[in-house]
């Protein structure tokens, strides 16, 4: 009997971590999308324009990490709802800022870019160790999570990737979050810890190197 009990609370804790992860990836998904939004409105794209860009940055990382470690089905397919969200979010999104005719800035997609860099990043670790890959592997398919989907965005939107061109830290801030997930991982942490734990890392190195200017050595030649 209490086997019976120890089984359900660990198939009850394992349930509730699952639909934890689902809530990022939900959450990193909508950030992602408000950035690609936001920088598609900042080029003047028109309404298919802004959902290809949105649609991009959101689901980019995901599909490439999903690639890399051969999971099927791709995590949009798996879950449509995703999909619908973010068809929302861009219907919404453009009809505010057509009513409110506010001036996008790039400052402005500046943060919710942070957010989902730290969103993604832990998700992309959190699967790839849940798939047993070393743990330098996890860290960088949380790395690529984070970073392909603005990458994406750049590129369309005809910009040289912020991750490239920007000397403050963006990959180096996923990476170092990456890290504090598989070190939690590890030490045998629970695995809420190392979800928010990784999230707060990423997304506030990200946050405190814009606000303070940190910037990266720059390539002499």
């Amino acid at each position: 009997m209490r086997c019976g009990c120890d089984n359900w609370r660990m198939s009850d804790i394992e349930s509730w971590g699952e639909t934890l992860r689902l809530l990022v990836e939900l959450m990193g998904t909508a950030a992602f999308a408000l950035s690609g939004l936001l920088e598609a409105a900042r080029k003047r794209l028109d309404a298919v324009g802004v959902c290809v860009v949105a649609f991009l940055t959101a689901f980019g990382g995901g599909t490439l990490r999903d690639l890399l470690l051969d999971r099927r089905p791709f995590f949009w397919v798996q879950h449509v709802e995703l999909l619908w969200a973010v068809m929302a979010l861009c219907v919404l999104a453009m009809l505010f800022l057509r009513q409110q005719h506010l001036e996008v800035t790039e400052k402005a997609i500046q943060w919710p870019d942070a957010l989902g860099l730290g969103l993604f990043t832990a998700t992309g670790v959190h699967l790839a160790l849940m798939e047993q890959m070393p743990v330098l592997v996890a860290v960088l398919m949380g790395l690529t999570t984070g970073v392909f989907g603005g990458v994406l965005r750049d590129m369309v939107c005809n910009e040289v990737p912020t991750a490239f061109r920007d000397h403050r830290p963006y990959a180096v801030c996923a990476f170092a979050g990456g890290w504090v997930y598989a070190g939690l991982w590890l030490l045998d942490a629970p695995g809420w810890m190392a979800l928010v734990a990784c999230v707060v890392v990423t997304a506030g190195l990200r946050i405190v190197a814009l606000w303070r200017n940190w910037e990266l050595p720059a390539w002499r030649v």
